[in-house]
């Protein structure tokens, strides 16, 4: 059942989005060669119990997932995309790096990501990761009432398309708000004008993201850690938008 929020209510989503903005601010500038990934978790987790706010993910326990998940924060290296369990890994030169967040201030949540190129830079890399953030802008661009979740979608693949790069409808974007996890599923593949038709008060997380030469993943042995079956670099981009009468609402946008 999608649930659409009041603008109070959205406007506390907000405030749980603009510190989710700011720990994924942080995070990028402490992504550096030689940083271990367990350094990066212990960052977020001592920022969450400052703020006084409630991790998403640590005691979660999905379908999907071998649970709980005993973290605060997915950090997912190179051929990994999504659900990244931090383990003792010291970042390298050349790293992709994907840090995704969702946190819980005063019962309301917000849910971001954004992934970073550690050191020295390949080209093809930076391309990956400006593919799913021009996809997400593009999503963002027509999250406007009337439209429906199949334009969203479809902005997303098309952007994909222009890439050349194939796009995997397992995983996608999806309601929030009390929870992290609520309808309606936002598919990063579809058809304009098809799905959930978009009204004011809906809360979503747009998140699209690419592997660069395969649309299928696979699961590590941690039971949680999705990477690209063919071993090819990821990339992921993801904001909580809400949508009004004005437009979208970008909640967890750097202030």
């Amino acid at each position: 059942m999608v649930e659409l929020k009041t603008p109070g209510e959205i406007e506390r989503m907000r405030v749980t989005g603009q510190f989710v903005a700011e720990v994924l601010g942080e995070l990028r500038g402490l992504a550096q060669v030689g940083v271990n990934l367990l350094e990066l978790e212990a960052h977020v987790r001592e920022r969450i119990r400052q703020r006084g706010a409630e991790s998403c993910y640590w005691d979660y326990s999905p379908s999907f997932g071998r649970g709980p998940f005993r973290n605060t924060v997915c950090l997912s290296v190179n051929d990994a995309v999504l659900h990244g369990l931090p383990f003792d890994y010291q970042l390298r030169d050349g790293d992709v790096l994907t840090m995704d967040l969702a946190v819980g201030i005063d019962g309301w949540v917000s849910d971001a990501a954004t992934t970073v190129v550690v050191g020295a830079a390949a080209e093809e890399d930076l391309r990956l990761v400006r593919a799913t953030e021009e996809a997400l802008a593009a999503a963002i661009s027509v999250a406007v009432p009337g439209n429906h979740i199949g334009d969203i979608s479809a902005a997303i693949s098309a952007v994909a398309r222009d890439y050349g790069y194939p796009v995997n409808t397992e995983f996608g974007g999806h309601g929030l708000g009390r929870t992290m996890h609520e309808d309606p599923h936002v598919p990063n593949y579809g058809r304009p004008g098809r799905g959930y038709r978009l009204r004011p008060g809906l809360a979503i997380a747009i998140e699209p993201w690419f592997a660069r030469t395969t649309a299928r993943i696979i699961t590590d042995p941690d039971g949680w850690t999705l990477r690209s079956a063919d071993g090819s670099r990821t990339a992921h981009s993801e904001h909580t938008v809400a949508i009004t009468e004005d437009g979208p609402d970008v909640l967890t946008r750097a202030a």
